[in-house]
């Protein structure tokens, strides 16, 4: 085994005193030395290294050793790193040197490490080394080599970013050593490196095919295979060399196809609506349908779930720009359009980028276009889903529901946008456009020119923008090739919109139509950031390249729509300078525009410099090979072109601009013509000045490969192109995204490598990942470092400068993320952690594209007869050159195969399969200053030829080859498997073709077969290839292999294609192992872009020597006679066999379709794998019993060891006609038989005795069952299983649930037992569900909180320093969205919403089929689909149904021959049924089938209204049966509620049909959707579903016992059929089964209450727990209800509604069972609701007196109950009431028929006058007050109003005082109470209204009282409407004034004005008296002083 070894002794002259450590680094692995403490100048290693090796030591490969100062706390300090290059190891297998080591600086420094180092290579000598062998220095020294290394040092630096403790892989030091480059092979591979090839070390982790050699693997166990690189998807996606580039593998776009998508949208309610009394109706638009719902009158919270669909077949981009409008408009009808409340937008793509493609139940927020101040309009609640062709979507399961929302957490808004939305304006500047084609013919410009003299450019363009449903468009610049318009497009929308992106398009103004010229997307994702330290959309000034159909004008283009952006541009069309900007308005400043409509505006011009300095790009290519010519061109001479821009292109590329004059060097748009014509010698003094381009190839007739393909001669000569053009120079903005793809690129090959690890079950995943992520820590820490010197550019768009800095910062963060997840991955978390590393890939790709183009694309375009055939598209990033390796695409200077294609649609379908050619292209892109090293990359051995003798600075025209070398391919064709099926029997008649270079050589055919095994050697002798041997051993080309199908008439049929690399051997090496013979490997076949079957081969190119084929490896001749000249697959290269007996199942037949019209009568199974077989007996007669007499059949085959490589197993199906005719009925190829591999049972861990005495305890603490020892016997015990029946599960679960009501009093409702019905338990296990999956999606979000924090608070450990880290945002979010959650929970809990949950037995509610639950109940019988009929070329093989003709039923077992004997003696063993013993017979057996049908939800609308009139049709076998009558009419939701029996005879009527169809009153009835039941296994298999089986047992009641077999019958059935002990009951409770004791109650109660003893109970106990039970336990179907799919036919694929049900199955031979359980619905109870209206208070005033200016109103209250106002009431009138207060004492009286389950009132009614019959509507239990001001003459004023909600609302105030508003605002936090559990209630209720600004107002208080009584109940005691008998209320007490005024002047005037005046008359009066005392005290001091003074 190879291996290297380093014996590392001493490290001398050291500094200082310490720990030392050091660490060898060979090959991208370090291993570490142990500590050496405390030493000084000398630290003693003597430690050796080993490391084994997969292939041969390169001679240029590196070996590092670094030492550090050790330290137990802080990281280690690096003394310096000693590099060398292992060139003398490799050449003398041994060496020892003292070398001093290099500091980071890369200066020497005094300290020297002392080695020893010896390679083993692999010679055959073998011989392992011991590890001792070299610590005594052997004394020879002639095979030693000591020297110093200084020579090797050149001064380069040192790799800047890498702190010790990291292996330097990201920054490898590069030597130079006699001008060769030397640099590490890192991670296992090896990168050679030829002539002067200057390339950095880190080129990606480089794998050759020898070192993944399987063998390799299994000798480098020990080596950490992190690194290895699996290149097992296909050889070729993995890149192994430095001058060859991966091909792309898939080849079809797929784009711009339409697909099927269908978006259903539920309106549910509005709430909130602003505005008076409205009648709001909700409009919805998608894209330009639009549907309506009703209109609900006069309120502001309309109840309408309403269902609307919406279908389209367009592609999906078309689809994801449209727009989803929800609008509301108030008092629409038939004349009028009515006035628009506030609209809702989004785009479709949102909602398909969401969680489950779907919004459930969340409330959108209105808003109104025209005026923008005004804040929300309102709000609607709906349910928005998107479903394409094969999604499924899971709604949540629909119940009742009575979740009052929250409506600021639950808005209709993607995760991350903020609820508050602001208006802001979106600025799109247009500049101006160059290059535009001719959009006119020249015909007419001629005609034009002769009648006004002058000549014009052949277009007129304009721009339009479209944005958000919106669009703007810029004024047409007449006749301009080059229009300049300087205009800005300005639309108003809300920020963040909800719509990704804006379109905008260059089209040709025509007097006819106008035409697209080209079209941009700017995505608004790509141009903003939302992060914390994010920035607003913006982008440029930049040009945008639109790329469309090619340029040449006709006017039927068929190409059209590529210039619309649908599917890949194939030309460039022009370019377009825009730039776009985004402001948030303040919407509270006076001078805003309060409209959204588009407005254009005129903008400044812009420099020419703004958008970068132009630049003279120089661009070469060279064509080494073009092959694979699709022989339909014909054989005209054919030249391929090169265009970059319209550069190059001459047919169609120049428009000459008339108008402009051509100026040199600044118009960098086109190129004059002549120029073309080589220039004569005044240019060459300096040839560079202006060098021609060269864009095409000289035309060349094709020569003939093969049928189907030519190739062009193109051997030693290889003809080559090069164009000059002028662009801005944005390189660096290309540079960005390729760092950033590389490193991408990187990621995804070692995730698909995990992926396929983790496929093929190989060992150690987790390491590759680790791997893979260390990769990606490193890319990101250099792209960090990289991208740093850009940071202060000058001359970059502001979109450049946050751009980069964001990406810095994301790709920052996701290295440390990075880092952080490698530490977690093991074993176990491997699969999620993959998942978030596919994330980062995600974010990567989504971070590497580069909004803001610069360089256009490159086309190559295939010409014959000068049209234009094929063409390739390479993105000009791929090819950019760069001095940086980093920043270079990934194509740049490489050869790579390219393979063309049809341009537009006609590459779609099978015409895009087909490859048009595959040319092997060498293209190399830079500034024409940069061009010295353009031709670095090519293989080596040519000389240029340049076009003149004299121009030597030119670039040369073609390359002559004078190198080549002579190989030989061997193709070991193996196998495939899963091929397409490409005839109409469903089978293929394939062959392979396989192509390389220019030769192509085909298999044999195989007959009838989807998996053949060619088994095949296919020899391509003298094969030329041209080019340095060395660097072809790493870089061979190619091989392409296609699969065929032969048709007897015609040509052969392509099924599809896969591309491989040959592993390769020159003439110096010897054939032999590691990597010879090479190993089978398994390569994906595409067709088109989905994958059609795998090929198992090989390949090996030889190099023939000097002495010609004699040296090569000998072919064994054809040994098989039969087989003719055909050579096998060598005996080393296929895999080694083993023997095994395979036992087939043959059940029966089931579905068999007539075949040419015929029936099948008397058919046979096949059986085939690996050319051994059987068939099954003669089915006599189909129609009487389809199933097989003779059960199991076996036969014995030779198979590979390699469970991976066995062979598929073909089933098929004849059909025996007379005359020993056989017609093939169906086909179906097992492709893996892993599966049905017998295991024989592991005795040891399911003896559960030997574990002593197990009491399981199973008391219902839910998930986790104590399992404690209770006694220790001896081993043979019986263990105890005790469980505890009294209190089932559910109860104790219940009791948790019962919600605390207010004042924490628990209120225990015992339900009375009579009133519950079969629907209780439904309606109670629905809320169990619904609560699973609440706690579950609760975990889930937890767990994931909580490693996202953990993540960033680790990443935070890492760097505190760090700036820009998401944690703090992460965490911040991470708040926003707990609190929100804790918003919904204590919306929830706080009040006491929910009635508390009563004792009710429950079933379980699936939401999915039953089966999809319990393995298809495939545990013993398997269903095989057989296909018949070309398979479909539809992408997901949709149409793969209708190929279906039948079904074979049965089953495989496969073992390796000598089984033991342990299995075949356990007694009762049947040899005549092999390894399926026991299981039941075939025979013909009658059942009874009962089929409950519960409801449907979500039904697609079959009639015009949008709604459907659904019924329900069975069918099974010959019966059918329609419940036609029964129709429930115009419901989307209906409640069926019925049960169907059907007799049927198994295996003849098996399949069940249950289908929902649509009632018509004319014309048939449409299908809605159906759903199909296979009962056959369901009725057979062991997990019983032939009956659920309940949770309790009761032998009357709602939860009666379904089955005709008690739960002690079907106990010892079960322990008779399993072969175990039991049952047996004891004393106490007590059960015993097999080993385990379980206990439970023992007593029931009969109808009568009488007490029985019963062992029911126990039986059912164990039952319920049987998959306990060891051996033969399993999961028992329990008593359940399955939600199953509704599928139509006609639209495959996308559900049409589901649909609740359950089938019990009894068959014929046992006792009848009882009568169906009742489920019919429920029937709404009848109630009368009495609300007495006693006063009003504080009612705002509206009315102004005429004469006295006073306020006053009339108020009269008006109610009603139901969601229409055609039951409405109102109380008399309240005339002049001048305070608010209002009496009334009337009494209002509203019946109405109530659902108690679903809270809900039931209405019918006829939905118009033309309705047929009437509509059951179901709405919420709403009563409405408003009250209102009554006018003579004009309309009454809406005042305000209150709506409660019967089942929560607020209770009443005691007195009007303390009645306000918080019982409206807060009434989240409010005690509420139901009308329904307190039947009478009284108090004061607020009256509100909207003011102005949206606020919520007081307008008045009402005191009512509400009294519920049943219908019962009312007649008994009736009341009167208003004052009326019986039991009239006594008339209101009413102020004098409230008479009209004239009647008594007097009084009233006394009224008026002491009433309203009387503080002011009062405060008057006071005011007079004082002045009154103060003038007497004036008027009498004077007297009193002259008195006092006089002393009189």
């Amino acid at each position: 085994m190879m291996s290297l070894v380093v014996h590392l002794k001493t490290a001398a002259h050291l500094r200082g005193k310490g720990d030392r450590i050091a660490k060898v680094t060979f090959r991208g692995l370090p291993l570490y030395s142990r500590i050496a403490e405390n030493c000084g100048e000398v630290a003693h290693f003597n430690e050796t290294f080993r490391w084994p090796i997969a292939s041969r030591l390169d001679q240029n490969e590196m070996l590092e050793v670094q030492v550090y100062n050790y330290s137990k706390v802080f990281t280690n300090r690096l003394v310096g790193t000693f590099c060398m290059v292992l060139q003398k190891v490799a050449e003398e297998g041994h060496l020892e040197l003292t070398d001093t080591l290099i500091d980071d600086n890369n200066m020497s420094i005094k300290t020297s490490v002392t080695i020893d180092i010896r390679y083993q290579p692999m010679d055959g000598t073998g011989g392992m080394w011991s590890d001792g062998e070299f610590l005594d220095v052997p004394d020879d020294r002639d095979g030693m080599f000591a020297f110093e290394t200084d020579s090797l040092l050149s001064g380069q630096s040192h790799g800047s970013g890498t702190s010790p403790g990291r292996s330097l892989q990201g920054s490898i030091p590069t030597f130079r050593k006699a001008g060769r480059g030397v640099f590490s092979a890192m991670k296992l591979g090896k990168t050679k490196c030829s002539k002067d090839d200057h390339k950095r070390g880190d080129e990606p982790a480089v794998l050759e095919m020898e070192d993944l050699d399987k063998k390799a693997m299994r000798l480098a166990g020990m080596l950490e295979p992190d690194t290895i690189s699996l290149a097992s998807v296909t050889a070729v996606t993995t890149n192994v060399s430095n001058k060859r580039s991966k091909p792309d593998i898939k080849m079809e776009p797929s784009s711009g196809r339409p697909v099927d998508y269908q978006i259903s949208i539920t309106v549910i309610e509005a709430r909130q609506l602003i505005g008076l009394n409205m009648d709001p109706v909700v409009c919805v638009e998608v894209g330009d349908d639009k549907k309506y719902t009703s209109m609900k009158e006069s309120t502001n919270c309309p109840y309408y779930n309403e269902y609307f669909v919406f279908d389209f077949h367009v592609p999906p981009d078309v689809m994801f720009d449209k727009i989803i409008k929800l609008s509301v408009i108030h008092s629409k009808n038939l004349l009028r359009s009515g006035t628009l409340v506030g609209t809702f937008k989004m785009d479709v793509g949102t909602v398909y980028s969401q969680p489950e493609h779907q919004f459930y139940h969340k409330w959108a927020v209105l808003s109104d276009p025209d005026d923008i101040t005004a804040g929300c309009k309102g709000y609607v609640k709906c349910d928005i889903a998107v479903v394409g062709k094969g999604d499924n979507i899971k709604t949540p399961h629909k119940a009742n529901e009575t979740d009052e929302d929250d409506i600021e957490g639950n808005l209709l808004l993607p995760e991350g946008i903020p609820a508050e939305r602001q208006w802001a304006r979106f600025y799109v500047k247009i500049h101006r456009a160059e290059g535009l084609p001719k959009m006119n013919t020249s015909i007419m410009a001629n005609v034009k020119k002769a009648f006004i003299g002058e000549n014009r450019d052949l277009v007129d363009p304009y721009v339009q923008v479209q944005f958000s449903g919106q669009k703007g468009k810029t004024s047409v610049q007449k006749s301009s090739y080059e229009p300049i318009w300087n205009e800005q497009v300005i639309f108003t929308e809300l920020f963040p919109p909800l719509c990704k992106r804006i379109k905008v398009q260059i089209r040709d103004s025509d007097k006819v139509n106008d035409v697209a010229i080209g079209t941009h997307f700017v995505d608004l994702r790509k141009i903003s950031n939302d992060g914390d330290k994010g920035f607003l959309p913006t982008l440029g000034p930049a040009w945008v390249n639109m790329y469309g159909s090619t340029r040449q004008y006709t006017l039927m283009d068929e190409h059209q729509d590529l210039n619309d952006g649908l599917g890949e541009g194939v030309s460039f069309r022009a370019r377009l300078l825009i730039s776009v900007a985004v402001e948030i308005l303040d919407t509270t400043s006076p001078e805003i525009i309060c409209s959204t409509d588009v407005q254009v505006e005129p903008v400044s011009n812009i420099s020419e410099s703004a958008t970068g300095k132009m630049e003279e790009f120089f661009l070469f290519g060279s064509f080494l090979e073009a092959t694979m010519i699709d022989r339909k061109i014909g054989d005209k001479p054919i030249s391929f072109e090169i265009t970059i821009g319209n550069y190059g292109n001459h047919i169609d590329g120049v428009s000459k601009s008339s108008s402009v004059k051509k100026k040199k060097k600044e118009d960098e748009n086109q190129e004059e013509e002549n120029e073309l014509i080589q220039n004569s010698s005044e240019d060459e003094a300096d040839e560079d000045a202006d060098l021609t381009s060269v864009s095409s190839t000289p035309p060349m007739k094709p020569f003939i490969t093969d049928r189907n393909y030519f190739h062009l001669p193109y051997f030693e000569k290889k003809p080559c192109v090069y164009i000059k053009s002028w662009w801005q120079d944005q390189r660096r903005r290309l540079y960005n995204s390729n760092m950033m793809d590389k490193i991408a690129d990187k990621l995804e090959e070692g995730l698909n490598d995990v992926q396929e690890i983790i496929k093929t079950e190989k060992a150690f995943p987790e390491r590759r990942l680790r791997g893979a992520l260390e990769e990606l820590t490193i890319g990101c820490s250099r792209y960090v470092t990289l991208a740093n010197k850009d940071v202060n550019l000058a001359g970059r768009t502001k979109l450049d400068r946050e751009r980069l800095k964001s990406c810095m910062r994301e790709m920052d963060s996701m290295g440390q993320q990075a880092k952080q997840i490698r530490t977690q991955v093991k074993k176990n978390t491997v699969k999620e952690k993959l998942k978030l590393a596919q994330n980062f890939l995600q974010r990567l790709r989504f971070l590497a594209d580069e909004p803001q183009h610069s360089i256009p694309d490159v086309f190559i375009w295939m010409m014959s007869n000068n049209k234009r055939i094929a063409y390739a598209r390479i993105p000009s990033k791929d090819i950019l050159f760069s001095v940086v390796d980093e920043e270079t695409g990934k194509d740049c200077g490489k050869v790579k195969a390219v393979f063309l294609k049809l341009p537009g649609k006609k590459g779609f379908g099978p015409a895009g399969w087909t490859v048009q050619a595959k040319l092997e292209l060498y293209l190399w892109l830079g500034l024409n200053k940069s061009r010295k090293d353009f031709l670095n990359g090519l293989p080596n051995g040519f000389e240029e030829i340049r076009a003149t003798k004299t121009g030597h600075g030119l670039p040369p025209v073609t390359l002559v080859y004078d190198m080549k070398q002579v190989f030989q391919l061997r193709a070991h064709m193996y196998q495939a498997r899963s091929l397409f099926a490409a005839d109409s029997s469903g089978l293929s008649d394939p062959f392979a073709r396989v192509f390389f270079s220019s030769q192509s050589q085909v298999t044999e055919v195989l007959n009838e077969t989807l998996c053949p095994t060619w088994d095949q050697l296919l020899v391509f002798d003298d094969v030329e290839l041209f080019g340095e041997a060395t660097e072809l051993r790493d870089d061979p080309p190619i091989i392409v292999v296609e699969f065929y199908d032969q048709d007897t008439v015609g040509k052969a049929e392509f099924i599809g294609r896969t591309f491989a690399k040959p592993t390769i051997k020159m003439c110096d090496e010897p054939y032999g192992p590691p990597r010879f013979p090479p190993q089978l490997e398994y390569y994906q076949i595409y067709r088109g872009n989905s994958i059609a079957g795998e090929l198992l081969a090989a390949f090996e190119l030889l190099q023939v020597g000097p002495g010609g084929r004699a040296d090569l490896p000998p072919l064994e001749g054809p040994t098989d006679s039969e087989r003719g000249p055909i050579l096998p697959v060598p005996l080393g290269i296929r895999p080694v066999l083993s023997r095994y007996r395979i036992e087939v199942l043959f059940w029966g037949l089931r579905d068999l379709k007539r075949i040419n019209l015929a029936q099948v009568d008397r058919p046979r199974v096949d059986i085939e794998c690996a050319g051994r077989g059987v068939q099954s007996v003669l089915i006599q007669n189909y129609k009487k019993n389809p199933n097989f007499s003779t059960l199991v059949k076996w036969f014995e085959v030779d198979l590979p060891e390699n469970e991976l490589l066995h062979p598929p197993l073909n089933i098929r199906v004849v059909d025996c006609r007379a005359f020993g005719r056989y017609i093939l009925v169906g086909s179906h190829a097992v492709s893996t038989l892993r599966h049905f591999i017998y295991s024989p049972p592991d005795k040891s861990c399911n003896n559960w005795a030997s574990a002593g005495d197990i009491s399981v305890n199973l008391e219902a603490e839910p998930p986790i069952r104590k399992m404690d020892t209770v006694v220790k016997l001896d081993a043979m015990s019986d263990a105890v299983v005790k469980v505890d029946m009294n209190e089932d599960e559910s109860d104790k679960e219940k009791k948790k649930k019962k919600k605390k009501k207010k004042g924490g009093v628990e209120e225990e409702e015992e339900t009375d037992e009579r009133v519950l019905d079969w629907w209780s338990k439904y309606f109670a296990s629905i809320e169990t569900l619904k609560e699973n999956l609440r706690s579950q999606e609760a975990a889930q979000a937890e767990a994931e909180e909580r490693e996202d924090l953990e993540i960033a608070a680790e990443a935070a450990e890492i760097r505190p320093d760090d700036l820009h880290l998401k944690g703090s945002k992460m965490r911040e979010r991470f708040k926003e969205k707990k609190s929100s959650k804790q918003k919904r929970s204590h919306a929830a809990d706080s009040s006491e919403k929910r009635p508390p949950k009563a004792r009710v037995d429950e079933l379980v509610v699936y939401n999915k089929e039953l089966e999809s639950e319990y393995g298809n109940f495939e545990d013993w019988l398997h269903t095989f689909n057989l296909y018949r009929g070309k398979a479909g070329d539809d992408d997901e093989h949709a149409l793969d149904d209708d190929r279906i003709v039948g079904r074979f039923k049965g089953s495989l077992c496969m073992y390796k021959v000598p089984l033991s004997q342990e299995i075949t003696r356990e007694t009762g063993y049947d040899p005549n049924m092999g390894m399926f013993q026991s299981i039941p017979h075939n025979d013909p057996i009658h059942v009874l089938v009962r089929v409950y049908v519960v409801r449907a939800t979500d039904l697609h609308p079959a009639d015009i209204n949008g709604k459907a009139d659904p019924y329900i049709a069975i069918k099974l076998g010959k019966s059918e049966i329609k419940d036609k009558e029964n129709y429930i009419s115009k419901q989307l939701n209906p409640v069926f509620g019925k049960s169907f029996d059907i007799e049927a005879t198994f295996p003849m009527e098996s399949m069940l049909t249950v289908s929902v169809y649509d009632w018509d009153l004319v014309g048939t009835d449409d299908l809605i959707g159906e759903t199909k039941i296979d009962l056959e296994n369901r009725f057979y298999s062991k997990f019983r579903a032939t009956c659920g089986i309940a949770s309790n047992y009761s032998m009357h009641g709602y939860n009666i016992w379904r089955d005709p077999m008690k739960p002690s019958q079907i106990l010892a059935k079960l322990c008779k059929e399993g072969k175990i002990d039991g049952p047996h009951y004891g004393p106490g409770g007590k059960v015993k089964v097999a080993n385990r004791i379980f206990t439970g109650p023992t007593e029931i109660e009969d109808e009568n209450g009488l007490k029985k003893q019963t062992e029911e109970h126990l039986a059912l106990s164990v039952l319920n727990h049987w998959e306990e039970i060891p051996r033969v336990g399993c999961k028992l179907v329990p008593e359940h209800v399955e939600t199953r799919p509704l599928l139509n036919p006609d639209k495959p694929g996308i559900e049409q509604g589901r649909l609740e049900m359950w089938v019990d199955m009894f068959p014929m031979d046992m006792p009848a069972p009882g009568p169906a359980i009742d489920t019919s619905p429920r029937k709404p109870k009848r109630y009368e609701l009495r609300v007495i209206i006693w006063n009003t208070d504080e009612v705002i005033l509206e009315d102004d007196d005429y004469f006295t200016g006073e306020k006053s109103s009339d108020i009269f209250v008006r109610g009603w109950l139901k969601g229409q106002q055609e039951d409405k009431q109102d109380t008399d009138v309240h005339y002049h009431s001048l305070t608010g207060e209002g009496n009334f004492n009337w009494r209002f009286v509203f019946p109405f028929d109530y659902l108690v389950a679903e809270e809900k009132i039931v209405i019918s009614k006829k939905e118009s006058m033309f309705s047929w019959d009437e509509t059951e509507y179901k709405i919420p239990a709403r009563l409405t007050m408003q009250v209102w001001d009554a006018d003579h003459f004009s309309a009454d004023d809406f005042l305000g109003a209150i709506e409660l909600d019967l089942n929560r609302f607020p209770r009443g105030a005691k007195t009007a005082k303390q009645c306000n508003l918080d019982m409206i605002r807060n009434e989240q936090e409010l005690p509420t109470i139901s009308i329904f559990k307190q039947k009478r209630v009284k108090g004061w209720w607020p009256f509100v209204a909207r003011d102005e600004n949206d606020e919520m107002e007081l307008t008045g208080k009402v005191e009512a009282e509400l009294h519920l009584v049943t219908a019962e109940e009312a007649e008994k005691s009736p009341v009167g409407l208003g004052r009326n008998e019986p039991d009239p209320l006594e008339k209101p007490n009413r102020p004098d004034t409230s008479l009209m005024w004239f009647l008594g002047p007097l009084k009233s005037l006394r009224y008026f004005i002491w009433h309203n005046y009387r503080w002011l008359i009062l405060k008057a009066l006071g005011l007079i008296l004082l002045l009154l005392m103060l003038g007497l005290f004036l008027y009498s001091i004077p007297g009193y002083l002259v008195k006092k003074i006089l002393g009189a």
